[in-house]
């Protein structure tokens, strides 16, 4: 595990993030919505002793960056936490990593400070900018609604069994999704879907790879995902047996597809 002793204080919030030294290319990982860093742990690790600098952390109200009292989470709020962090630590051209909602962020923050950024990993994330269908709007909608209707006590359990196939995963996502209070968590829905804003014709103008879960049913991510991959002329990396919080469900596998996609690009990693 990651020690989070970074602090980063952003007004009355505190964000906290894990720093490892290292001389490649410094990785950025970005947890999804619900989650927090310890998703990452595996792959944090992996690339740490390949020698590349890891940055992990907690966006605000997740895991260790307690929100703030009276403070709400939103995509413009989380995208200058991300765009902050990069400033704070100095980072030049990071690869970025970011799964479901953290990867939702990484291409927001790509497509508005493109030079920021020198790689762009999305694991289970839908395309920002892809197009959409009538039906996936109207999914889109009423994705926050429908939530908002669940006993908050049956939530998590929920959430966790859309989220994980193995019983490690959905245990692990279910305990995570705990620590969440409910209005705290469909602010972070709310959050999510907000960052999809299709753009015709926007293609990444950093080194893209994209990682899902053979088994991940999340949204439009298993249909909107093949299609962004033909659009930008790159290799779908699948991970078999895995569904939506990829690295619980298949951590070493979700590590290699990772590691794969970083070494394809040697020459700018």
């Amino acid at each position: 595990m990651v020690n989070m002793t970074g602090v980063l204080r952003r007004g009355a919030q505190e964000l906290r993030y894990g720093d490892l030294a290292g001389e490649l290319r410094p990785v950025v990982f970005t947890h999804g919505a619900g989650m927090d860093h310890r998703m990452f742990d595996a792959q944090a690790r992996a690339l740490h002793e390949r020698g590349h600098r890891v940055v992990i952390w907690d966006q605000r109200g997740h895991g260790e960056s307690v929100l703030a009292p009276g403070s709400r989470f939103t995509a413009a709020i989380a995208l200058d936490d991300l765009t902050a962090l990069l400033d704070h630590l100095r980072l030049d051209r990071p690869i970025l990593i970011g799964h479901s909602l953290g990867g939702n962020l990484a291409q927001a923050l790509v497509r508005r400070l493109p030079e920021r950024a020198g790689g762009l990993v999305v694991v289970d994330s839908t395309w920002n900018a892809g197009p959409l269908s009538a039906v996936e709007r109207l999914l889109l909608r009423f994705a926050a609604p429908s939530l908002a209707l669940v006993p908050a006590s049956r939530l998590p359990g929920l959430m966790a069994r859309a989220s994980a196939v193995t019983p490690e995963g959905i245990a692990e996502c279910e305990a995570t999704f705990a620590r969440m209070p409910k209005h705290v968590f469909l602010d972070v829905w709310r959050a999510t879907v907000s960052l999809v804003d299709p753009e015709p014709g926007y293609r990444t103008p950093v080194p893209l790879g994209l990682i899902r879960g053979e088994d991940d049913r999340t949204g439009n991510i298993a249909s909107a995902m093949p299609r962004w991959a033909r659009a930008e002329g790159v290799t779908e990396q699948v991970v078999p047996a895995a569904g939506h919080v990829v690295t619980l469900d298949a951590a070493d596998r979700s590590t290699k597809a990772i590691v794969d996609v970083i070494d394809g690009w040697e020459p700018a990693a």
